[in-house]
C-alpha cells in the first residue's frame, strides 16, 4: 500500500475550511493538529498491536504498565477502551463529550503538545483545544474530526508515516511561509546535503550525533538520519531544537517514536540545551533575514564563547552558524544552507566579515556550493551549501572548493510554490564527485583559502594644488621630545567676510575674536542665541566661494583660488603668494561664564591641510613581508598624492559570479562587416521596391 494516497484524503479535509470562510494562508493553524492526532492515534494503536502480539493482553494493568514504559505516549481511551476519533465520531449526539474526554485522555506531554485546555499564559503548541473551538463556532468541528478519522495510518511505518509527513508539510510550506527555507527542505535538497555527508564518513559502526539547531518539523534532520541508515549500519542519535510552537511540537511528537531522538522547544540563541555536547554532523537550513533584535541583550551577554563577532542585527544567519561550529566535534562535519548574503555582506572589519575571516582562519570551509535558483518552496533566490569540515586531509588544507551547480537542474512538469526546478541524481552525483575529486572542472574550482582575503588599507591623502604643493604646516615639539608637523595655523584675524552675500542688508561678515552681545529682545540668553543662530550663521561661510575673503590683522588677506586648487595669500602691498591646496577654517563655540570673565562666543580662524580619508583594497599575502611589500607596490602604482598609512584590515569575501565568469566571446570582424554588406544589399533592394 503507498502511504502517499492519503495526501488527497488530507487535503480534502480543507475543503470544510474553505466553506467555512478559512484563508488558505490559515490552513496549517486548522490541520496540524488534526494531522497530529491521527498521527499519534494510529501509532499508538500500532505499537498496542506489537505489544499484544509479543506480551498478551490477558492482564490489562500489566498491558498498560509495560505500554507506559515503551515511552511513546499514552491514551486511556484507545488502548485501555479501544476507542478511537473513528468511534466517536459514530453519534452525533455525544461527539463533544467524548472528543473532549478522547483529547483529555492523552498522557500529559502529549496533551501538552496537541495543546488541550491549555491556559492563557502557557505555551499552547498545536493548540487543538482552541482549534476545535473555532471550528465549532463555525459548526464543522464535528464533519471536521470526521473527515480526519476517515483516514486510516494504522497499516504504515514510522518511516512510511514521515514520508507522508514530510510531503504535508511541504505544501503547507507553500502556502504559508514567511521567511525563505523556514518550513521545508526540499527532498533533493535533503539527499544531496546526505549524500554529501556520507561522501566523507564512514561505514564503521559507530554512534552517529545529528543536530540541527533550527529543525522546524525536522523534515531535513530526520531526511538526514533516515538516509544515512538505508546507506550505513550504523546507529543515530538525532538532536533538535525550535522556537515555533507548532512545528516544535510535530517534530517532537516524531520524535518520540524513534529509537534515539531528543527535541527542545527553545531559542537556540539564548537557551543552550546542549553546552557540553559535541555533535558528529550538523545539518541547518536557518531562516534567511531574520532580526535578533528583540534578544540583543542576551546575544552580547552570552557567556558560552559562541560568538567571535556579531553579524547585523538585521539578519542573524550568523549567529546561527557560530552556534553550530561551536558544537561541532574537532572531527566533525556540517553542511548549512544560506542564502547569498552571508557570501559577502558587511566590508572588512564588519561582524560579517571578521565571521567569514574566523571561518577561513579556522580552516573550516572545505566547500561552497551554488544551487539553481527556484529550488525552495518559497523563495527564487540563490542558496548555497556551506561546507565545514573541522578535520580536513592534509591535501585539503587551507584550501577551499567552489562548486557551481547553478545549472545542475531539471524542470519540474509542475511547480510547487516557487519550486520549479529540482536536481536528480545525475546532478547531485556530479556536485559529490566534484567535491570527492577536488579539482577544477568546467563548474568547480579548488582555491588556496587566502585567494578570499584582502587588504582594507586605509590612508590618509593630502590634497594638493595644480603645482602639486599642500600648504606647509610649521613644526613644533611634542611632550616626548619629537620634532612634530602642527595640525594648523591660526590667524589672528581682523575680519571674516562673504562679499556678496548680505544678511539684513550688511554684508555677512565677522569682525570680532569674542562674541558677547546679542539681541535680548529675541533670546534669554548668550548660549541660546548662539545655539538658535550664530552657530549656524558662521558654519554658512564657505571658503571655496569667489567672494569669500580672512583679512588678518597685519593687513595680509587669505582667498582661495578654486581654478588652482590653492590659498593665495596677499600682504597689504598687494604682492600675492601661493601658499598650497589647504582649508580656511572658520570655528565658533561657546565659553562658560567663569569667575573672572563672562560668557562669550569665540571665533577662530586656522588654515589646515585639505586631508581626505581613503581606503584601497588590494590582494593579501598570508606572509606579512610580503602583504606589505604587495601593499606598497600597490600604493606606487595607484596612488599619486601625499599619503599616510592607517590601520589596515583584512576581510573575506567570496563572489561566484566573479570566479564562475566567463566572458562572451565576440564575433569576427569579418562576419560583421559580411552582415553590414548584406544588410545594405537588402536595403538597396526594398528602396528599388518602394520606387516600383
Amino acid at each position: 500500500m503507498n502511504i502517499l494516497k492519503h495526501e488527497s484524503d488530507i487535503w480534502k479535509t480543507a475543503d470544510l475550511l474553505i466553506g467555512a470562510g478559512i484563508k488558505q494562508s490559515d490552513f496549517p493553524k486548522f490541520m496540524m493538529p488534526f494531522f497530529a492526532l491521527v498521527m499519534v492515534e494510529s501509532r499508538l494503536i500500532r505499537e498496542a498491536h506489537r505489544l499484544e502480539k509479543e506480551v498478551g493482553k490477558e492482564n490489562m494493568d500489566d498491558f498498560i504498565e509495560m505500554f507506559r514504559l515503551e515511552e511513546l505516549g499514552y491514551n486511556e481511551f484507545v488502548i485501555r477502551n479501544g476507542k478511537t476519533l473513528k468511534t466517536i465520531c459514530k453519534n452525533d449526539k455525544t461527539f463533544d463529550i467524548d472528543f473532549q474526554a478522547y483529547l483529555e485522555a492523552f498522557d500529559g506531554e502529549t496533551r501538552g503538545l496537541l495543546g488541550v485546555n491549555k491556559g492563557s499564559g502557557e505555551e499552547k503548541f498545536l493548540d487543538i483545544s482552541g482549534v476545535a473551538g473555532l471550528l465549532k463556532k463555525k459548526d464543522i468541528l464535528f464533519d471536521t474530526v470526521k473527515a480526519w478519522s476517515e483516514i486510516d495510518l494504522t497499516p504504515f511505518n514510522n518511516s512510511e508515516i514521515t514520508t507522508l509527513e514530510e510531503h504535508i508539510k511541504r505544501k503547507w510550506a507553500d502556502i504559508s511561509a514567511e521567511t525563505a527555507g523556514e518550513q521545508y527542505t526540499p527532498e533533493d535538497i535533503i539527499d544531496l546535503i546526505t549524500e554529501i555527508i556520507t561522501s566523507k564518513i564512514e561505514d564503521n559502526n559507530k554512534f552517529l550525533t545529528i543536530y540541527d539547531p533550527t529543525c522546524g518539523g525536522a523534515n531535513l534532520l530526520f531526511g538526514v538520519e533516515d538516509k544515512i541508515q538505508k546507506k550505513f549500519n550504523r546507529p543515530t542519535k538525532t538532536h533538535g531544537d525550535e522556537w515555533n510552537d507548532a512545528l516544535y511540537a510535530l517534530a517532537k511528537i516524531e520524535s518520540r517514536f524513534r529509537n534515539d531522538s531528543e527535541i527542545h522547544h527553545c531559542n537556540t540563541l539564548t537557551a543552550i540545551k546542549h553546552i557540553e555536547k559535541r555533535f558528529d554532523v550538523v545539518v541547518a537550513n536557518p531562516p534567511y533575514g531574520v532580526d535578533w533584535k528583540g534578544y540583543q541583550k542576551d546575544i552580547k551577554n552570552d557567556t558560552t564563547e559562541r560568538f567571535v563577532a556579531l553579524p547585523s542585527i538585521s539578519d542573524g544567519q550568523f549567529l546561527l552558524t557560530q552556534h553550530i561550529l561551536h558544537h561541532l566535534a574537532d572531527d566533525g562535519l556540517s553542511v548549512v544552507v544560506h542564502n547569498g548574503s552571508t557570501l559577502f555582506s558587511g566590508d572588512a572589519g564588519s561582524g560579517e566579515s571578521h565571521i567569514r575571516k574566523h571561518f577561513f582562519d579556522q580552516d573550516w570551509v572545505e566547500a561552497i556550493v551554488q544551487m539553481p535558483t527556484d529550488e525552495f518552496f518559497n523563495t527564487g533566490i540563490y542558496t548555497y551549501l556551506w561546507i565545514f569540515n573541522k578535520n580536513k586531509p592534509a591535501d585539503r588544507k587551507d584550501k577551499v572548493i567552489l562548486i557551481d551547480g547553478s545549472n545542475h537542474w531539471e524542470q519540474l512538469k509542475k511547480s510547487k510554490g516557487k519550486k520549479r526546478r529540482q536536481m536528480n541524481e545525475t546532478h547531485r552525483a556530479q556536485i559529490v564527485n566534484a567535491f570527492t575529486d577536488f579539482k577544477d572542472n568546467d563548474f568547480a574550482k579548488v582555491f588556496d583559502k587566502w585567494h578570499f582575503y584582502y587588504n582594507k588599507q586605509a590612508i590618509m591623502l593630502t590634497n594638493v594644488d595644480d603645482q602639486g604643493n599642500a600648504i606647509k604646516m610649521p613644526t613644533k615639539t611634542n611632550r616626548s621630545g619629537e620634532t612634530v608637523e602642527a595640525k594648523s595655523i591660526k590667524i589672528d584675524f581682523s575680519t571674516v567676510a562673504n562679499l556678496n552675500t548680505f544678511e539684513k542688508e550688511k554684508m555677512k561678515a565677522i569682525n570680532k575674536a569674542e562674541i558677547t552681545d546679542f539681541n535680548k529682545e529675541n533670546y534669554k540668553n548668550l548660549k541660546e542665541y548662539y545655539d538658535a543662530e550664530y552657530k549656524d550663521f558662521v558654519a554658512g561661510f564657505d571658503y571655496k566661494e569667489e567672494a569669500f575673503v580672512v583679512i588678518d590683522k597685519k593687513g595680509n588677506s587669505y582667498t582661495y583660488d578654486t581654478d588652482k586648487s590653492t590659498i593665495i595669500k596677499t600682504d597689504k602691498n598687494q604682492k600675492t603668494s601661493q601658499l598650497g591646496n589647504g582649508k580656511i577654517n572658520i570655528k565658533a563655540a561657546y565659553k562658560k561664564a567663569t569667575k573672572t570673565k563672562e560668557a562669550a562666543i569665540s571665533i577662530t580662524v586656522e588654515l589646515t591641510k585639505d586631508l581626505e580619508k581613503d581606503y584601497e583594497i588590494i590582494p593579501y599575502s598570508p606572509d606579512k613581508d610580503n602583504n606589505q611589500q604587495t601593499i606598497e607596490t600597490f600604493m606606487d602604482q595607484y596612488v599619486t598624492r601625499p599619503f599616510e598609512y592607517l590601520d589596515n584590515v583584512v576581510g573575506v569575501e567570496l563572489n561566484f559570479n566573479k570566479e564562475f565568469y566567463k566572458p562572451e566571446e565576440l564575433r569576427d570582424i569579418i562576419e560583421i562587416q559580411a552582415d553590414l554588406e548584406q544588410l545594405e544589399n537588402d536595403l538597396e533592394l526594398l528602396e528599388k521596391e518602394l520606387a516600383l
